[in-house]
């Protein structure tokens, strides 16, 4: 028992924490849970493949039980030739998609050739007061190699206070082979719930999986 005593206190500084030493693979293998660890991260709450679909919209899972919901979307493919990805959200549950929005984007590109490289506000892809789908993306390439991915992430859509602030980031590859890194930010305008969120293409069908996750 002793050296089993000596070796735990060998193992825990003056301040009673463990050493990094003291954890290892073997020491952590054979926890199954921790009563006590926090309640913070990242949850996953659903998934939707869009297969030569219109649109890939989710209707349940945004509620008050997370502060901020995060879709992450995955070989976003366009089946039409240099094109948007969009979105847009609604407060009756997806019977309409038309949450007024004011909002900014800005683009950094790089092409293939090494020729063309820029980093600037896009004017055109931004809105001011609008209910249309707001762009998250430059114009996506339809090639069979071509496609983009990237997350959204929305924060407290159930609040009935505030107007509900997102953050989306996203990486394309566009048609003539050039990579398209693009931020877009804004609020919708609204204090109702957003319980609903739309994606699709601004024109055509697309391919591709969208994932939510609840983050605390």
């Amino acid at each position: 028992m002793g050296a089993i005593t000596r070796s735990i206190a060998n193992n825990i500084t003056t301040s009673g924490v463990f050493t990094s030493s003291a954890i290892t693979n073997a020491s952590v293998t054979g926890i199954t849970t921790l009563a006590n660890a926090p309640a913070d991260g990242i949850t996953f709450i659903s998934s939707q493949t869009a297969s030569n679909s219109a649109s890939l919209s989710f209707t349940s899972g945004l509620d008050s039980t997370y502060k901020a919901y995060k879709f992450v979307f995955s070989n976003i493919h366009p089946r039409t030739n240099d094109v948007l990805f969009t979105f847009n959200g609604s407060t009756d549950a997806g019977s309409n998609y038309n949450v007024t929005k004011t909002t900014t984007f800005f683009a950094t590109y790089h092409n293939e050739n090494d020729v063309n490289t820029d980093l600037s506000y896009g004017s055109a892809y931004d809105l001011a007061q609008s209910t249309s789908f707001q762009n998250i993306t430059r114009e996506i390439g339809s090639g069979a190699d071509e496609s983009a991915v990237g997350s959204l992430t929305l924060f407290n859509p159930s609040s009935t206070t505030y107007v509900k602030h997102f953050i989306n980031v996203g990486q394309i590859y566009q048609t003539g082979g050039t990579t398209f890194n693009n931020y877009t930010a804004g609020y919708c305008n609204t204090t109702s719930a957003v319980n609903a969120v739309q994606f699709k293409m601004a024109s055509g069908n697309m391919d591709g999986t969208i994932y939510l996750y609840g983050i605390k």
